[in-house]
């Protein structure tokens, strides 16, 4: 991929370096020697990957039988909710994707080892690392959820994972007032940038979008939200001299905008 495509493509504006209201920490620069010209696999065919591992056989199969390192594909549905071929695979319970994928290379993990039904396996993970259960996979979707897909090969896992006794703990959601939502719902202006965020509500949650992309909140209190599979993240909304914000910090501030009248 073209350094210039990662900092410029549409797909990736919401990480892309810029300054922000409040600053934008500054990653380490890229070595010289790297170039800008360095092999990498498509964008657009890693993601066609990871959305075929849901469901599609024939297109998962079409692209990684063309080009097998496919099979290790992983994308960022925004936030940092990296998702891998097999993570999709193994929470929708699709098998055969997933046996396929391993076969082509994909790093096996515990959420393939739950929906798979490879219960010894699961069990020395948690032997291993105690508390590991507890981890989310994509989208922030629990362990067990993926055994549960698995279907009744899978069905002693989730009896096992279910004798653990919070390991489909619901996260706490404090709920919003209708006038909070009227507050927070709307497009807000980002400096420097035609596109803004807009702020939806919808299925009992607010939804962060940008260019295209979108990704569902989790309220957390004090009108803080993380996104769908980035708990670390913090979409911050704040109200001053009439004026209403939303700022994003992973943990320091990615993106901030302003509410537009």
């Amino acid at each position: 991929m073209l350094r210039r495509s990662l900092i410029l493509s549409p797909s990736l504006l919401l990480f892309a370096a810029r300054p922000v209201a409040g600053g934008l920490a500054q990653g380490p620069a890229l070595p010289a020697e790297a170039g800008s010209l360095f092999p990498a696999q498509s964008p657009e065919a890693v993601r066609e990957t990871v959305v075929a591992a849901h469901g599609n056989v024939v297109r998962l199969k079409a692209l990684v039988g063309r080009q097998p390192t496919l099979a290790k594909a992983t994308w960022d549905w925004g936030f940092g909710d990296w998702e891998s071929a097999l993570g999709g695979a193994s929470h929708m319970g699709h098998r055969e994707i997933a046996e396929y994928l391993i076969a082509n290379g994909a790093q096996p993990t515990i959420f393939s080892a739950a929906m798979l039904g490879h219960l010894d396996v699961v069990r020395a993970f948690v032997a291993a690392s105690p508390g590991v259960h507890l981890v989310r996979g994509p989208h922030s979707i629990p362990l067990v959820r993926h055994a549960m897909a698995g279907g009744a090969a899978a069905k002693p896992v989730v009896e096992y994972l279910t004798t653990l006794g919070d390991a489909d703990a619901a996260a706490p959601r404090p709920p919003l007032s209708a006038a909070e939502i009227e507050q927070l719902t709307g497009a807000y202006r980002v400096d420097g940038s035609a596109e803004p965020v807009v702020i939806t509500w919808a299925s009992g949650a607010l939804s962060f979008a940008l260019a295209g992309r979108s990704r569902g909140l989790r309220h957390r209190g004090s009108l803080e939200f993380s996104p769908a599979g980035a708990d670390n993240v913090r979409v911050v909304f704040a109200q001053a001299g009439g004026t209403v914000t939303v700022t994003v910090r992973d943990p320091d501030v990615v993106l901030t905008a302003r509410k537009a009248l």
